[in-house]
C-alpha cells in the first residue's frame, strides 16, 4: 500500500539547531543594545549642537513663511495695484488715434502715479514687475524705439503658452525694423518652437521663413515655409504658404 507525505510536514530541529539560533538571536540583540547605547551617548554628548540646530532651521522656517506672508505677499499685491494705472493707457491706445501719447504715458505714468518703466524697475521681483517689462516692450515696439523693445522684452519671461512665444518674436519684429534679420530670424525661431498651437507657433515660423529669404538662407526657408504646410494647413499661414514654398525651392 503507497504511503504519502503530508504537505507542510517539517522534520523537528535538533538541539543544536535549536541552540545555534538562540545564538544568533541573542548577537543581535547585543548589537542593537550596543548600537543604541552608542546612540544615546553621542546623543547626550552632541545635545547642546543638535539643540542649536534644531533651532536656526526651526528659525529658518519661520523666517520663510513670514518673509512670504509680510513681504513677498503685499508686495506682489501693491505691485499688481500699481500695474493697472498704467494699463488703463496701454488699453486705449488699441482703439485711439492718439496712440503715441497713450503709450507714453503708460510708460512714463501721470499724476504721480508709476507708469511701466517704474514698475518693471521698483518691482523686479514681483510678477507684475515682469509683465511691465513686457507692456514696455511692446510699448516702445510700437513707439518705434526698437532698442528700448529688445532691452524691456529680453527681461521678460513667461511659460503662458502665447504669452511666451509673443513677447520671444516682438524681439524679432524689433530687430527686423532694425534691419537685422539674421537676429529676426534667430528670435522668431525661438518663438515658433517656444510653444506649439495654431496661433503664434504658423506665425513665427512664417515670419522666420521671410526673414530666412532675406538671408538667402532659401533651403532653410523652404523647411520653415513646409513645416506650416504639414503641420498648420488651417492657420492664416496656411492658406497660401504654397506660394511660398515655391518661392524658396526655385529661388536656389
Amino acid at each position: 500500500m503507497a504511503t504519502y507525505k503530508k504537505r507542510g510536514y517539517k522534520k523537528d530541529k535538533d538541539a543544536s539547531q535549536v541552540e545555534s539560533e538562540k545564538s544568533t538571536t541573542a548577537e543581535v540583540f547585543n548589537t542593537l543594545d550596543e548600537t543604541a547605547s552608542k546612540s544615546e551617548k553621542w546623543i547626550e554628548k552632541n545635545n547642546k549642537t543638535l539643540f542649536y540646530a534644531l533651532t536656526v532651521v526651526a528659525i529658518v522656517i519661520l523666517g520663510f513663511m513670514g518673509y512670504n506672508k509680510y513681504i513677498v505677499e503685499p508686495t506682489e499685491k501693491e505691485a499688481a495695484n500699481e500695474l493697472a494705472f498704467p494699463r488703463q493707457f496701454f488699453n486705449q491706445a488699441k482703439v485711439s488715434a492718439d496712440v503715441d501719447s497713450l503709450l507714453t504715458l503708460g510708460l512714463e505714468g501721470a499724476d504721480g502715479k508709476y507708469g511701466f518703466v517704474d514698475i518693471a524697475a521698483t518691482y523686479s521681483g514681483t510678477k507684475a514687475g515682469n509683465l511691465a517689462n513686457y507692456y514696455a516692450g511692446i510699448s516702445y515696439l510700437k513707439l518705434k524705439d526698437y532698442e528700448k523693445a529688445v532691452e524691456f522684452l529680453g527681461n521678460f519671461s513667461s511659460d503662458d503658452a502665447l504669452l511666451g512665444p509673443t513677447a520671444i518674436g516682438a524681439i524679432g519684429d524689433a530687430f527686423a525694423d532694425l534691419e537685422q534679420p539674421k537676429e529676426a530670424l534667430e528670435y522668431y525661431q525661438k518663438a515658433a518652437n517656444k510653444s506649439a498651437n495654431e496661433y503664434t507657433t504658423p506665425l513665427f515660423l512664417y515670419k522666420a521663413g521671410v526673414a530666412a529669404l532675406e538671408l538667402k538662407e532659401f533651403s532653410k526657408a523652404e523647411t520653415l515655409f513646409t513645416r506650416i504646410k504639414d503641420e498648420f494647413p488651417k492657420s492664416e499661414q496656411g492658406k497660401d504658404i504654397d506660394k511660398y514654398i515655391s518661392m524658396a525651392k526655385y529661388a536656389k
